[in-house]
């Protein structure tokens, strides 16, 4: 079974799971898979994942033909889904086993669709799927955590071109979202009840300066202290604890503007490598002064030894001027069709 295993000194949590290491490509320099012959997510290819646990198709069998979005399992998992959580704690080492879950969400049948090129019924359809399995994992006690997240190219650690997101679930609530849920705490309390991710918005509406795009229900921007060239945060305008609660009526300009945001990614860095992630509210959902977003970091620099070494960042490029980029509108001829 895999094992998380805490650093001697910081909140840092380290997954040891031999099953990844049996993936296509695992410790090698190869592409991602990108013959549509020997994609297991392609159409027609169901045999070739664990049997899915959602589907959206019109007609058919499960784990057969005529879907649009599938999950399944993830072969290869980080965590295990079978067992109890155990914990293992002495003056210096402090363990979990690896109970979780570990999930693939197929986003389309076609093998090379990016998702800024999906209609947005499709990126609706992805983002309705990312709602249900947090819906029906949460309600499992065993786990702290979910997160959606997307990889985007090999640089960006995906093995498989074809496009996906997945899904972990931990039994621990990861140190970054901690560190967030520590700081809307004292925010809220040293200013007498305001969200600090509600401050972001507001203040960042009002100076331009650093917003990308916007709509009636979200807002995208180039974050003050970006930690990487053209990182962008999507972010509710209204107070929202958790990205599980997102209403039907948000789903519309929630896709809108992610497809967008990624449509002037694809069309002006040239398709780069990116990963996105969701960051909602720990699944116990006490932490009612949370404010979910996405956050999408295009991987254009390496993080070297100081950034390793610190736990600082260097990024040529000002958000500023990133997100003055981005605003551009994006040449006819550069939109993926």
């Amino acid at each position: 079974m895999p094992e998380l295993r805490k650093d001697y000194v910081t909140d840092t949590w380290v997954v040891f799971s031999a099953a990844r290491a049996q993936r296509p490509g695992a410790f090698r320099g190869g592409k991602s898979t990108t013959d549509p012959e020997k994609c297991p997510f392609c159409y027609g290819h169901e045999h070739r994942t664990p049997p899915e646990v959602l589907a959206y198709r019109k007609d058919g069998v499960p784990d057969g033909p005529g879907w649009w979005i599938r999950c399944v399992p993830n072969k290869y998992p980080a965590l295990q889904v079978e067992g109890e959580v155990q914990r293992r704690v002495s003056q210096l080492f402090h363990s979990v086993n690896g109970v979780g879950a570990h999930e693939i969400i197929v986003e389309t049948p076609e093998h090379e669709h990016h998702l800024s090129m999906q209609s947005e019924f499709q990126v609706q359809e992805i983002i309705t799927a990312y709602k249900q399995r947090y819906l029906d994992l949460i309600r499992d006690k065993r786990f702290k955590y979910i997160l959606i997240f997307k990889n985007h190219g090999e640089r960006a650690g995906a093995s498989i071109s074809h496009p996906h997101s997945q899904l972990i679930a931990t039994p621990i609530v990861p140190r970054r979202i901690m560190e967030e849920v520590n700081a809307l705490n004292r925010f809220y309390e040293s200013t007498g009840g305001s969200c600090l991710y509600c401050e972001i918005v507001e203040t960042e509406l009002e100076e331009e300066k650093r917003i990308v795009t916007e709509n009636e229900s979200f807002v995208c921007l180039s974050p003050y202290a970006a930690r990487f060239p053209f990182e962008t945060w999507i972010l509710p305008k209204a107070h929202e604890m958790a990205f599980e609660d997102i209403a039907d009526d948000e789903r519309t300009p929630f896709a809108r503007i992610l497809k967008d945001t990624l449509g002037r990614m694809f069309g002006i860095l040239d398709d780069p490598p990116f990963n996105y992630y969701i960051h909602t509210a720990p699944c116990d959902r006490k932490e009612t002064k949370y404010h979910w977003h996405l956050e999408i970091t295009p991987r254009l620099t390496e993080t070297a030894g100081f950034e390793r070494g610190t736990g600082f960042y260097i990024n040529p490029v000002m958000p500023e001027d990133a997100a003055a980029i981005l605003r551009e509108r994006v040449k006819l001829s550069d939109k993926p069709s």
